[in-house]
């Protein structure tokens, strides 16, 4: 099994340059699908991390009650409302005519409970709409595994996710947990990114560890930032395994770089504002 340590030379290699002659959708677009009632913050971070990472263009879906709210924090962010309360085959469908030429969609964050076989009609047809995809949160399901296997997809677990997700304990030893991300991984065909002190990524062959965070990360929205910076890098064509180590080092980094600053008393918002500070070391024109 093939291990990384994933450090600033394995990220520079990954964030691609951008063109001089750059116009708008050159650079990515992405859409993140969530939100509920409850937790509209968590697709607005996401979002945010997505916007950050250098994309071009991110619209956010969110049930149409919170929209309004949404909008209101950000005049960057394209918001739109789906007509459905909750996340169901026709919001998706009106969704997808609404919005088009998505490189990468984001699914999960603040979606709350949800009937898992919506969610995973939901992934399937994101899948089949986008050039990639990242799941996260609400969305890790098992009925969501069968919709994305043999795709790619990236998933963006915590313990407890990860269990529910694959039906199976996560081992308390290290290596026998990035055994059991990497089996997981190469059963399914997915691509995984193992949230923790430090994380684990695998494609089922590569293994990659990430430790740049901060104590302070324990924060609520921290994985919904790392979600969006996911998928900006996948929409910037980015391949799976390389978006999600390059994703875990600089979530992590601008979590570090927020510490530095404000302590441990930073907030998931904290993160986003430190990510444009993180990859501006990689900047380049070509």
């Amino acid at each position: 099994m093939k291990q990384i340590v994933i450090d600033e030379a394995f990220v520079a290699a990954v964030v691609p340059a951008r063109k001089a002659s750059s116009h708008k959708r050159m650079n990515g677009t992405v859409c993140v699908v969530g939100g509920s009632r409850l937790y509209h913050g968590a697709p607005y971070l996401s979002a945010m991390g997505a916007m950050r990472s250098g994309v071009d263009l991110v619209y956010v879906a969110v049930p149409a009650p919170i929209a309004s709210p949404l909008r209101s924090l950000s005049p960057d962010l394209i918001v739109v409302p789906l007509p459905d309360g909750k996340l169901t085959r026709g919001s998706v469908s009106k969704l997808l005519s609404w919005v088009r030429d998505v490189d990468c969609f984001a699914l999960g964050p603040g979606l709350g409970p949800q009937k898992p076989e919506w969610v995973a009609v939901a992934a399937s047809q994101l899948r089949t709409a986008g050039k990639s995809l990242v799941v996260d949160a609400d969305a890790l399901r098992p009925e969501t595994l069968g919709a994305i296997e043999n795709s790619g997809t990236v998933v963006t677990p915590h313990a407890k996710e990860f269990e529910r997700l694959f039906g199976e304990a996560l081992p308390k030893g290290s290596a026998e947990r990035m055994e059991s991300a990497r089996s997981n991984a190469a059963k399914h065909k997915v691509t995984v990114l193992l949230k923790g002190p430090t994380d684990i990524i695998t494609d089922g062959e590569r293994v990659a560890l990430n430790e740049t965070h901060s104590p302070a990360m324990t924060v609520g929205g921290t994985g919904d930032v790392l979600t969006g910076v996911t998928a900006g890098l996948l929409a910037k064509s980015v391949p799976p395994f390389e978006a999600a180590c390059a994703a875990a080092f600089i979530n992590g980094s601008a979590g570090a770089e927020a510490a530095r600053h404000l302590g441990l008393h930073i907030t998931a918002s904290d993160v986003v504002n430190q990510i444009a500070t993180v990859m501006k070391r990689f900047d380049r024109l070509e």
